[in-house]
């Protein structure tokens, strides 16, 4: 049996007892990963949980993370802090309080490490609990210590279990085994669920753990028939867990060179050797990703990126810069793919937005001007309506991507000094002629076109239009003031 003390005794996990001296025969019976503020809803007690700490921002945050964890019973709890220092004070009080054992974790030492370990410690412990099932584990375990790979498990799980079997990224993505028509209704069955696994249209949903804990950054382990207390289902999601584990570092590895290449590329300078040094070839063309989401932390923010960026090609660095997260990708035709990712995340989004602008495709030396354009696109959709949005530079015109880049005080200061007095006259009127300018402009100027889409005679037209210029003092008859006017109404 794994006890919260074997933990302690592994030589290359260098955990460090914090609190719970008197609490080390506790069982550990699975691993989770989270950094959600109260995870109570996701545990069933004898968990070892893993964070990062993403959560904490004052002693009371601590309290009531420390007290879910008491309530469902978990094992331990091993922490690390998101930046080198020591454990939050509050933290170990709230653990002493509630006889959470805590346990620090170095800061060195990547969360996939540990979870390989305790995987693989938990799964030989189920081989020599359960004779029956021997074969079967040994099986599966062999297919993992042989580096088989993902693809190889999952196959081999289908065989021992005698039912199909899939790996889904909650992008909607088939991450292993064939091809699965229903994947979107399974995403969002999962990410609704209230606990796991479940049956859903003859099928069980099983959870693969993420790095920090989001169930959009999940994978989702599906199995045919109903397996919610099937030992070798439970063991193949474990064992996923270790390939995902791998999968995650392997990304850590790839994008440790994004945060200095993307950095460099919004500082203008030349990029073309750090492309070649990722083993890109920087005469191609590329594009520049940038993203936000809104309420959660840097990090979790790169891993739902990943996630999505993985669901439509398999060469890309993500990293954080700043406030947004930025990618660069070889050029493909993958934005309608990205929507579609998105789109499939959206039941598991609640109130948070997921806003994607993509540049144009470009040569290294138009990285720069790229990366304004994809930031540019993604505040675009900050002014549209949805959980998530994706706005491609070839989508929008000119004058939008211009506008997006000006500050929204500058925004509202110019539609003000150009349109005041028809916005005031319309105020004090009950009238509409800031409507009937935006239609004639939008028309060309064509005053049989504008009247028609306005409903109204064209004499009726002209006197409005008169109207606008005579509180303006501008002529419409004239290119540049349209330009202006144009471009103040889409300001607002």
């Amino acid at each position: 049996m794994l006890l919260v003390g074997s933990l302690l005794g592994m030589p290359e996990l260098r955990l460090r007892l914090v609190r719970g001296t008197d609490s080390l025969d506790r069982p550990v019976t699975r691993l989770y990963g989270t950094e959600l503020p109260d995870p109570a809803r996701y545990l069933s007690g004898g968990e070892l949980v893993l964070s990062g700490l993403l959560w904490h921002r004052t002693a009371a945050d601590c309290e009531k993370f420390v007290a879910s964890l008491a309530a469902a019973g978990v094992a331990a709890l091993a922490a690390s802090p998101p930046e080198a220092g020591e454990l939050p004070e509050a933290l170990v009080e709230a653990c002493e309080r509630h006889g959470v054992p805590l346990m620090e974790v170095p800061v060195d030492l990547s969360f996939a490490a540990i979870t390989e370990r305790v995987v693989l410690e938990l799964a030989a412990e189920r081989v020599g609990d359960a004779g029956v099932l021997l074969g079967r584990h040994r099986r599966l375990l062999t297919v993992v210590a042989d580096g088989g790979g993902l693809s190889e498990l999952v196959a081999a799980g289908a065989a021992e279990l005698d039912a199909p079997c899939w790996v889904l990224a909650c992008t909607g993505h088939v991450v292993a085994g064939p091809e699965l028509p229903e994947a979107t209704t399974f995403v969002r069955e999962f990410l609704q669920a209230d606990r796991l696994p479940k049956v859903v249209r003859g099928t069980t949903l099983l959870p693969v753990p993420a790095r920090g804990g989001s169930r959009l950054t999940s994978w989702i382990l599906l199995v045919s028939g109903d397996r919610t207390q099937d030992e070798v289902a439970a063991e193949l999601a474990s064992l996923v867990g270790v390939e995902r584990a791998r999968v995650v570092q392997g990304r850590e590895i790839e994008n440790r060179a994004a945060g200095p290449l993307l950095r460099q590329v919004l500082a203008g300078g030349d990029v073309a050797a750090r492309i070649a040094a990722v083993g890109w070839d920087p005469d191609a063309p590329l594009r520049v990703l940038a993203a936000s989401v809104s309420d959660w932390q840097a990090e979790q923010a790169v891993a739902l990126v990943e996630e999505v960026l993985a669901s439509v090609t398999s060469t890309f660095l993500v990293a954080a810069v700043g406030t947004e997260v930025y990618a660069l990708a070889p050029s493909g035709s993958w934005t309608e793919g990205v929507r579609s990712a998105l789109r499939a995340l959206e039941p598991g989004l609640r109130s948070t937005r997921v806003l994607v602008g993509i540049s144009s495709p470009v040569g290294h030396t138009g990285l720069r001007g790229a990366a304004e354009e994809a930031s540019h696109a993604r505040r675009l959709g900050e002014r549209r309506t949805g959980r998530t949005c994706v706005v491609a530079g070839e989508e929008i015109a000119l004058h939008q991507l211009l506008l997006a880049g000006v500050p929204e005080e500058l925004r509202r200061s110019l539609r003000r000094r150009l349109l005041g007095p028809v916005l005031d006259y319309d105020a004090e009127h009950g009238s509409d002629l800031v409507g009937t300018l935006r239609v004639f402009l939008d028309c060309s100027g064509s005053w049989t076109a504008a009247a028609a889409r306005l409903h109204v005679h064209v004499n009726t037209l002209r006197y409005r239009v008169g109207r606008v210029e005579d509180l303006l003092g501008v002529d419409l008859s004239e290119f540049t003031e349209r330009v202006d006017l144009y471009l103040a109404l889409q300001a607002g």
